[in-house]
């Protein structure tokens, strides 16, 4: 038997990329599941979020928070290696991105709001691009 969604909402992703899943007031939460562009040789732009912080929490897999320090363009990257069921909790302005293991799943919950709009990107040189992919190796050693 079916229950009726005036109850309950069951809703999941499981195919690569972020997905949101439920709108609700001023949040809505999501999904982010491994894709080959959060490879971390793939990683080109850091974004951030003029309006709003932004929570994520590791439900399985590997994951890597990079962060950047910096306003109008991104300065020194760090790497933090994600616990699992740990909240993390990017401020609002601060510059990140992700690269998560291909059996990966991270939880977000955001503002409703948050658009491209009030999201910008920032591209990476070629050196930060390099940071990156040396961070993940020394958080993520073979």
């Amino acid at each position: 038997m079916k229950i009726s969604e005036n109850l309950v909402e069951i809703r999941e992703h499981t195919l690569s990329g972020y997905k949101p899943l439920v709108d609700y007031g001023g949040w809505r939460v999501a999904v982010l599941n491994f894709s080959d562009d959060l490879r971390p040789e793939n990683i080109t732009a850091l974004q951030r979020h003029n309006e709003t912080d932004e929570v994520f929490v590791l439900l399985r897999g590997r994951c890597i928070l990079f962060l950047g320090e910096g306003d109008a363009v991104v300065g020194t990257i760090h790497g933090q290696d994600m616990m699992p069921h740990t909240l993390y909790n990017v401020k609002q302005k601060v510059w990140h991105s992700h690269t998560l293991s291909e059996d990966a799943m991270v939880l977000v919950v955001e503002n409703r709001d948050t658009t491209f709009d009030n999201s910008p990107f920032c591209p990476l040189t070629g050196d930060q691009q390099d940071v990156i992919v040396t961070l993940t190796s020394q958080l993520w050693p073979t």
